[in-house]
């Protein structure tokens, strides 16, 4: 079988992921790689023996027509240009979540892959994690019921990674749409793609990156340096409210002043409720009891194998012609709900979408 050659432009801490699974891939040859930044480049050539290394994406996709599909892993406000232009140089891309900067630039690549015929993913790893299948499997049974009620939660008490992440231009916000978006799109996800019709939310910048602690930072961008800004907000919360009923409460940080970071996904029905906290539990009701169910076999969130399922689904799409746009129409719709929340936190009112 042919291998897909594939083309990573964006050499930051993402790209390894990316990378790593595609090297596990049969069907994948890491191919070359493209970053503005000459010395990180050569690093991650070095590192991964890719000779093929560009400074410009352009030249890239001139000089070696041959890629067959892309990974954009570079910062936000680089993800509509850089897929824009692997599209129209006939390639498949999977795109890093967020989609975009906003919601019409992730329209405008959605339409770029339909007008040129290529495929568009964006980068949902949580889609492919044990502990979703595991959640699936228990949804699919109607464990639940109807859920009405879905809580995303992801928390950090001192996680701002400094670098682009704080600077508004290039990451387009702070931790809704960067931490956010992942447990935004899982319960939606997970709750069978409802589509939202309103959002209330609001967002804070009131503690920044915690600049003067001792402690480390655990998340460290390697755009990192003395001369970060930070503008983008430390907090967010959200109210989603759906087209079938159930509404969504999103919560959000970069800093904020709590006990321990935390990331939580909690879904309620008319049947029982599940908590992954990090492991999963069942709230439910049997003969006549209250009854919490826990599994005999490790629920949380494992790393191990969690990009290569997502990096496989997507070379499979490549390969064998499997269409993967239902995941970037769900990237468009994930990026209306954040620009809502931004819109409503700067205008105090709810906002229709």
């Amino acid at each position: 079988m042919k291998k897909i050659r594939i083309a990573v432009i964006g050499t930051g801490s993402i790209s390894h992921s990316h990378i790593q699974a595609y090297l596990k891939n049969r069907n994948a040859e890491v191919y070359a790689f493209c970053d503005i930044n000459e010395k990180v480049l050569k690093a991650v050539g070095e590192k991964y023996g890719v000779t093929r290394l560009y400074t410009d994406e352009a030249e890239m996709l001139k000089a070696l027509p041959e890629i067959d599909a892309v990974s954009v892993c570079t910062w936000n406000s680089a993800h509509a240009p850089c897929t824009i232009m692997a599209l129209k140089a006939g390639k498949d891309v999977l795109c890093e979540k967020p989609m975009a900067l906003n919601a019409q630039e992730a329209q405008q690549m959605l339409d770029t892959a339909r007008k040129c015929g290529r495929k568009l993913m964006i980068g949902f790893v949580r889609r492919f994690g044990n502990d979703t299948e595991i959640m699936q499997d228990f949804l699919n049974a109607g464990t639940l019921g109807d859920i009405y009620f879905a809580k995303a939660t992801y928390l950090r008490r001192n996680g701002n990674p400094g670098g682009w992440f704080g600077d508004k231009s290039r990451s387009g916000g702070g931790p809704l749409i960067d931490l956010g978006v992942h447990v935004i799109d899982l319960t939606r996800y997970l709750m069978g793609n409802p589509k939202p019709v309103s959002v209330y939310g609001a967002t804070f910048r009131k503690i920044g990156n915690r600049s003067g602690l001792k402690e480390k930072v655990q998340y460290v961008s390697v755009s990192k340096s003395e001369q970060d800004i930070c503008d983008v907000e430390d907090f967010a919360t959200a109210l989603v409210r759906y087209d079938n009923g159930a509404v969504l409460s999103v919560e959000a940080s970069f800093c904020l002043n709590l006990k321990q970071d935390v990331g939580k996904v909690e879904l309620f029905g008319t049947k029982g409720g599940l908590s992954l906290d990090p492991a999963l539990e069942i709230y439910t009701d049997t003969c006549g009891y209250l009854t919490n169910i826990t599994l005999n076999k490790p629920t949380a969130l494992s790393f191990n194998g969690l990009f290569e399922r997502e990096i496989d689904f997507f070379v499979d799409a490549v390969l064998n012609d499997k269409d993967v746009s239902s995941v970037a129409e769900d990237g468009v719709t994930v990026m209306k709900m954040l620009d809502a929340i931004y819109k409503s936190a700067e205008t105090g009112a709810e906002v229709r979408l």
